[in-house]
């Protein structure tokens, strides 16, 4: 069963001030999702499933259909407040969803095969969608996943702090853990992270997740039991989320099973800040002048 590929597009860009998974950065109009596209059909992936919002889905679709009609099958998500919460009562402070995690819930009847899940605002690279697929039709169980490892260098901001999920990696090149630093940023030649007032300085190649993950339609099970649980203990708190990292690190230290790293050299091109924007259009620029994208993907 060849993989499919899940899309979280559903996020309120608040600190980049637009919906930046629909802005043109390549030199046809191609958004940055337009590009993970691309890489994940001529990887091997035949399916993607984007996770929108239900008052965006017609505005989404009339962008996305025609130009991937014919080239890879189409699925959509829907994720809500509301989703899966029951007969919760969401209190009226709540005003977005759940999270990350939560939005891969939310696909639980789309899927049914081997899945990579990624960021809609991130431009990830071909190599890892290579990686992705490969682990996926070869090694993917429902005890054992993976995820992409990046080195930390290639994924900084110029214009502001960044936090990355730091990768703990054993002998055996698996996950036993994922640290979230929340302020992590370049001074004085270094790459340092912030926690308490205390500047801690982080090495250039050490591994960090961008949210790219490799699993079985298991992870959609679990993320269902450990929902209810999040619900139980977080439904009073607005700023609460339920992450993929937090439900892989439980899958992990609840011994069901193991999370490989398929480390990548790839460049990661992001957009948190508004002022990132030109840096990753010239990025993508600069890939179509090397050949590595046509000027247009689709035509």
């Amino acid at each position: 069963m060849q993989p499919a590929l899940v899309i979280l597009a559903a996020g309120i860009a608040s600190r980049y001030g637009s919906m930046k998974q629909i802005e043109g950065f390549g030199p046809s109009g191609e958004t940055i999702m337009d590009y993970s596209i691309y890489d994940a059909v001529n990887a091997g992936f035949k399916k993607v499933v984007f996770i929108i919002r239900k008052d965006f889905a017609e505005d989404f679709k009339t962008i996305f259909e025609p130009k991937l009609k014919g080239k890879v099958e189409t699925a959509y998500a829907y994720q809500e407040i509301d989703s899966f919460t029951g007969n919760m009562i969401i209190p009226p402070e709540r005003v977005k969803p759940w999270g990350t995690a939560h939005a891969v819930l939310c696909c639980k009847d789309a899927i049914i095969e081997p899945f990579a899940v990624i960021n809609a605002d991130d431009f990830y690279g071909k190599d890892s969608y290579v990686k992705a697929h490969n682990f996926l039709v070869s090694k993917c169980n429902d005890q054992t996943f993976a995820v992409v490892g990046y080195e930390l260098a290639n994924t900084l901001s110029e214009y502001g702090s960044v936090s990355r999920g730091v990768i703990a990696v054993n002998d055996k090149n698996e996950m036993t853990g994922l640290t979230e630093r929340l302020k992590i940023y370049k001074k004085d030649g270094m790459i340092v992270y912030e926690e308490n007032d205390v500047l801690t300085e982080l090495s250039e190649n050490t591994m960090v997740s961008m949210n790219f993950f490799c699993f079985s339609p298991a992870y959609i099970d679990l993320c269902e039991k450990e929902f209810g649980k999040f619900l139980g203990e977080n439904v009073h708190n607005p700023k609460a989320e339920f992450l993929i990292p937090s439900v892989a690190d439980h899958f992990i230290k609840s011994g069901k099973g193991v999370m490989e790293i398929l480390p990548t050299h790839s460049k990661w091109f992001g957009v948190t800040y508004r002022e990132d924007a030109p840096f990753v259009r010239s990025g993508i620029e600069t890939l179509v002048s090397n050949g590595e994208y046509p000027p247009n993907l689709w035509v």
